[in-house]
C-alpha cells in the first residue's frame, strides 16, 4: 500500500531536522600513520626498535588537492573525529532526503503542481480569425 503523500511529507521533514542538528562537519578521513624519521641516529632505524607512531592525519580534498593536517594533541583528534562522524551522517541523512524527495515527487498528483495562474489559464483557440 503505498504511503500518503502526507506522511511522506513528516519522514522528509524528519530527515531535515536530524541534519540542522548535526552541528560542526568536516569531509576527510582520519588516518594512523607509524614510520621511521628523518633522523638517521634515532632508535626507530635501529633493528628491532619500534617504529614512531602511530600519528594521526585528518585527510581531505581542497580545490582538488589533497591536503593532510596534523593533531597536536589528543583533544584536536577527538574534536576531528566528532566532526568526520557528522560529515558521514550527513551524507547519509542527504542520500536519504534525495530518495525521500523522489517519493514525493512520485507519489504527488499532477494537477497540485500547477500553480494557481497555469490552473485558470485558458488555453488558446485553435481558430482562426476571420477579418475583412
Amino acid at each position: 500500500m503505498p504511503e500518503s503523500l502526507a506522511a511522506l511529507e513528516q519522514q522528509r521533514s524528519s530527515i531535515l531536522t536530524q541534519i540542522l542538528e548535526l552541528g560542526d562537519f568536516r569531509s576527510g578521513s582520519i588516518t594512523a600513520i607509524n614510520g621511521r624519521c628523518g633522523k638517521p641516529n634515532c632508535h626507530c632505524h635501529q633493528p628491532n626498535q619500534p617504529v614512531h607512531g602511530p600519528n594521526f592525519r585528518l585527510t581531505r580534498k581542497i580545490n582538488g588537492k589533497t591536503v593532510s593536517e596534523s593533531f597536536s594533541s589528543a583533544a584536536e583528534l577527538h574534536k576531528a573525529q566528532r566532526e568526520v562522524e557528522a560529515f558521514h551522517r550527513f551524507r547519509q541523512l542527504s542520500q536519504e532526503l534525495l530518495e525521500m524527495n523522489e517519493r514525493i515527487c512520485r507519489a504527488r498528483p499532477v494537477a497540485d503542481t500547477l500553480s494557481p495562474e497555469k490552473k485558470k489559464r485558458r488555453k488558446p483557440s485553435n481558430r482562426k480569425l476571420h477579418t475583412k
